[in-house]
């Protein structure tokens, strides 16, 4: 037998899966949340600043491979062959000579500008813009393979934003790494900052690196956005490996820790959604929506079709990005399941606030009493929302709560509710909510059909497309599209465990290990005429105050 493990770090939490490399069928998952990131620990909101510790990802490492190899047979972590990882991106943090996260030393411990910036940081918007005018002002575009809008989401951004924020940081900085390749530098016990591994996905969606114009932008224009970026370049990395290549095996003491062997492969890290599109079975003209608090959208396509175009808009077309030997296409909305729960924790505050503050109820009753509520919101919303007619005099509104990442990424961008009426109700509002998710996806699905990329069919993956029917036909309606549903929650997990499957020579290339290893579907939607009627309507409206909202709210 052979089996891999596929490590999984999203926003709130990792999961680690056991997957029979042969057949791929999963023999156990394990799910621990980040405890300092759980307990809100250097983060603001406000100031959207999001920021997770080192600690975090190395705690929950070994818990989750701990616990997911105890519920495998005795015999099952010797025949393990390789291990991936996939992480939330872009997450950079900044290290030292060593390549170890300066959070990780003991005066930056508590310092959350020496930890990993998550991908939902949207701190540096200033920075973004300039690197933006840069980009249109020199002789190479380098954002032009990024859809011709650099993000504050992304690599150089932050890294720049945290520069100027904190001299500390800056005069103990030597390189930065994403979480994604961090990992496995750690895992096969890489010591020098030069010599991590660098996975195409990140480099090649976040940091502008293209082959053909020699990997990184030149020096020269990165000094020239700001001289505090000067010398990294030279310390990063010129060349990058897709997913599907081993950076090496597991150190003696991290075989020990997890409970492995040494013999176990370690292959390049890469982001979730594009090992989630890998999992979910992606294959040319195929949209996968990986939906979650934010979504993603990957789609690959061969050399011949995306010959002379460049996509505007998105967030980068990367040659290996997803599968080797195709050029992957991402998008996809800065807000999704975020925005439900916004809305659920604004109707939290009165069973906060005033029932947690009764007199009425002992403390034990009235915790029970106010976390059973707080559970039943959103199914009772949804109940209530299912039976409102598409349409029917519901408030119109966009998905920007948390800024738009595509089509056209703009960060400043708020959302916006209109058609609100003395008897707007709750579940009014939340199917309009449900609408404008669905009416922001079918934006991205526009601009790609716009741009000559053909959609066949589209795949969904994720909590909320595994166990939300109402957001899944609504977004079917939008679309005018059948959505099929991956059977597996754990999509992103598995196309690790593929990736890994790859690294180990179980398979030659990363289409086998899809097709020998991928869950098939649980269910599959098809859009309801009537609803599309009233949705291509809608939509307009949608459009209509998107752009009121874009050109008069700051």
């Amino acid at each position: 037998m052979k089996y891999v493990i596929g490590l999984d770090y999203g926003s709130d939490s990792a999961r680690a899966v056991v997957v029979d490399a042969l057949t791929g069928t999963t023999l156990a998952t394990a799910v621990h949340y980040y405890p300092r990131w759980k307990a809100g620990m250097y983060c603001d909101p406000e100031r959207n600043q999001y920021r997770q510790h080192p600690l975090d990802y190395v705690e929950v490492l070994e818990r989750c491979v701990r616990e997911v190899l105890a519920q495998c047979p005795p015999d099952t972590a010797r025949q393990v062959v390789g291990m991936a990882f996939d992480t939330t991106g872009s997450t950079p943090v900044f290290t030292d000579e060593a390549g170890t996260p300066l959070a990780l030393l003991p005066e930056f411990a508590e310092n959350p500008n020496a930890m990993f910036v998550l991908w939902k940081d949207h701190t540096a918007v200033a920075e973004a813009a300039e690197i933006n005018s840069a980009c249109q002002a020199w002789d190479i575009d380098y954002s032009a393979y990024e859809g011709g809008i650099y993000s504050s989401e992304w690599f150089w951004a932050k890294a720049l934003h945290v520069l100027r924020e904190d001299p500390a940081v800056r005069a103990k900085a030597y390189s930065i790494v994403e979480h994604c390749d961090w990992l496995p530098a750690l895992l096969t016990g890489v010591g020098r900052s030069q010599d991590i591994v660098r996975g195409r996905c990140a480099a090649g969606h976040k940091a502008m690196w293209l082959k053909e114009w020699g990997g990184l932008p030149s020096e020269e224009f990165l000094v020239s956005i700001d001289p505090l970026l000067k010398g990294f370049r030279a310390r990063l990395f010129d060349d990058t490996q897709t997913s599907d290549q081993s950076v090496g095996h597991l150190t003696p003491e991290w075989a020990e820790r997890l409970g492995l062997t040494t013999d176990v492969v370690v292959a390049a890290g890469l982001f979730d959604c594009h090992a989630g599109a890998v999992g979910a079975g992606i294959t040319p003209h195929t949209l996968v929506r990986i939906i979650g608090t934010s979504t993603c959208d990957i789609m690959v396509s061969s050399y011949e079709e995306m010959e002379g175009k460049l996509i505007r808009g998105i967030c980068g077309q990367v040659d290996g990005s997803v599968i080797p030997g195709m050029v992957g296409l991402e998008a996809g909305q800065s807000a999704f399941g975020d925005i439900y729960a916004w809305f659920k924790q604004l109707l939290e505050f009165p069973l906060r606030h005033i029932v947690g503050q009764s007199s009425l109820i002992d403390d034990a009753t009235k915790e029970k009493l106010i976390e059973e509520a707080i559970g039943r919101i959103i199914p009772a919303l949804t109940a209530e929302a299912e039976k409102i007619p598409a349409g029917q005099g519901a408030p119109v509104a966009t998905d920007w709560m948390n800024g738009r990442r595509t089509p056209d990424a703009n960060q400043l961008l708020k959302g916006s509710i209109t058609g609100l009426t003395l008897g707007t109700t709750a579940p009014r509002v939340f199917r309009a909510l449900v609408e404008a998710t669905a009416f922001g996806s079918k934006a991205i699905v526009d601009r790609f059909l716009s741009e000559g990329v053909h959609i066949d069919s589209v795949i969904g993956i994720g909590g909320i497309a595994l166990k939300s029917p109402f957001v899944m036909q609504t977004l079917s309606d939008v679309l005018d599209m059948p959505i099929k549903v991956c059977r597996t929650d754990q999509a992103c997990a598995l196309g690790a465990a593929m990736f890994a499957a790859t690294a180990a020579d179980v398979y030659a290339k990363v289409e086998d290990a899809l097709q020998a290893m991928n869950s098939g579907f649980a269910c599959e939607y098809q859009p309801i005429p009537d609803n599309v009627r009233v949705y291509k309507e809608l939509y307009q409206e949608y459009l209509k105050l998107g752009a009121f909202t874009e050109n008069n709210i700051k």
